[in-house]
């Protein structure tokens, strides 16, 4: 294969490569650099990048043994998270030139598996909703959507083959909708959060992005430790699918609305037990409810950054501040009371469906980067800690990528991922 090609390898074709010394980690290093240098300076995906130790680590990996089933693949790690060798701002100017004197666990998780750390990916600020200079390469007048947006861009524009991010509201989801890649977000508490920056106890989830089902899924065995995530992905089984439209629906604009009915006349044609499914009457209003657990814990995560540099924060999050201070511990108790109901009740749905599928986004990215989109098909699924896979299959009307989520039950990631296979396959040949 000539070098040019290679940044373009799926993660899972170029990891077999690798693990077979078909294909050397400086050469794939050095394509994806390649690409890096070319387009970075119009996408501006990489907050943090040092090529000369990125090649280093590319050549120890020639040499030695093979470490694992990350082994070569150059990596990009979302800026919230802390390594060792990169500086670590999380997407804010009070962090400039922030050396963590350790990695986060997941980066460890993947460097001991072979993974080769290329470089930080821009965050919004602290993952809300303050932009960095990151454009969509789909289109750089349109925003990446966020917090992860430097991952999914890079992921998107074949400078990565696989990329780390995070997701409280909608920040691994919505960016894989509007970049048009994969994205994973595991079951809340599968993947460890130590050492990545923290905005919510009760939100906060791990993931990443990759171009195909079997590159978020090799990377989330990595992640979760859970080998069953890369092993399942050739069950033929046809799926019971429940086409779960949400109480947010009317937010959905004909572009997703003509990707929903593609999907669902799909579905049906090859999974019989396919139908409509809306969630418990009882559900909470759980847009809402992720709002206000979020606001109150922002509030108190960045305790010490508000009292110490509140004159850095954007006017966003001086607003979420805000926002956080008004809500009572009482008020806030009840609502993770309330959150824990409504997990439990969501079971009841995943005895009748193996996975619910939902819409992503509400639409193509938005024109514009001042801002990352509405999370609003997103929220709920975090709130309820549901692992979730975005699938890109469909084109808007300015020509932007479309797709849809499947959502399963908590735990359940590797179900998840196998089903996830079976359902981009066909959406992906359009039935055929």
């Amino acid at each position: 294969m000539n070098s040019v090609d290679l940044n373009t390898l799926e993660a899972w074709q170029a990891a077999r490569l690798l693990a077979r010394r078909e294909l050397l980690a400086a050469d794939l290093a050095r394509a994806c650099l390649d690409r890096i240098v070319q387009r970075d300076g119009e996408i501006h995906a990489f907050a943090h990048l040092d090529p000369d130790h990125a090649m280093a680590q590319a050549h120890a990996l020639d040499r030695g043994a093979i470490r694992g089933p990350l082994h070569g693949l150059p990596l990009g790690v979302k800026d919230l998270f802390d390594t060792v060798d990169f500086p670590t701002t999380y997407g804010s100017p009070i962090y400039e030139g922030h050396r963590p004197d350790s990695d986060a666990a997941a980066v460890a998780l993947c460097r001991e598996a072979g993974a080769l750390v290329i470089g930080k990916t821009v965050t919004t600020e602290f993952a809300f909703f303050h932009p960095g200079p990151t454009c969509n390469p789909r289109d750089v007048r349109h925003t990446p959507g966020g917090s992860s947006s430097g991952s999914a861009a890079a992921v998107a524009d074949h400078m990565l083959p696989l990329a780390l991010g995070t997701q409280t509201s909608g920040s691994v989801i919505r960016p894989a909708a509007y970049c048009g890649v994969v994205g994973y977000k595991a079951s809340s508490g599968r993947v460890p959060r130590a050492g990545v920056k923290s905005i919510s106890e009760a939100l906060d989830t791990l993931g990443g992005f990759g171009r195909s089902v079997r590159d978020v899924a090799l990377l989330g065995a990595v992640l979760t430790g859970d080998r069953r995530l890369e092993e399942g992905l050739d069950d033929p089984k046809a799926p019971r699918i429940g086409m779960c439209r949400t109480a947010e629906w009317p937010h959905a604009d004909a572009d997703t609305q003509q990707a929903w009915a593609e999907a669902s006349a799909v579905l049906i044609r090859h999974a019989p037990a396919t139908q409509d499914v809306a969630l418990p009457e009882d559900m909470p209003d759980l847009v809402a409810l992720q709002k206000e657990i979020m606001a109150f814990q922002m509030y108190r995560a960045l305790s010490y950054e508000r009292l110490c540099s509140l004159d850095q924060f954007s006017l966003q999050l001086q607003a979420q501040m805000d926002d956080g201070a008004k809500i009572s511990s009482a008020s806030h108790a009840h609502h993770l009371w309330q959150a824990r109901t409504a997990r439990r009740r969501i079971n009841l749905v995943f005895e009748q469906f193996d996975v619910l599928v939902a819409p992503s986004a509400a639409g193509e990215a938005p024109i514009g980067t001042d801002a990352t989109g509405d999370p609003v098909f997103c929220r709920g699924w975090t709130l309820l800690g549901l692992p979730c896979v975005h699938l890109p299959f469909a084109r808007g009307r300015h020509g932007l990528p479309i797709g849809v989520q499947l959502i399963g039950r908590w735990g359940d990631d590797h179900r998840l991922l196998a089903f996830a296979q079976w359902v981009h396959d066909r959406l992906m040949s359009k039935g055929r």
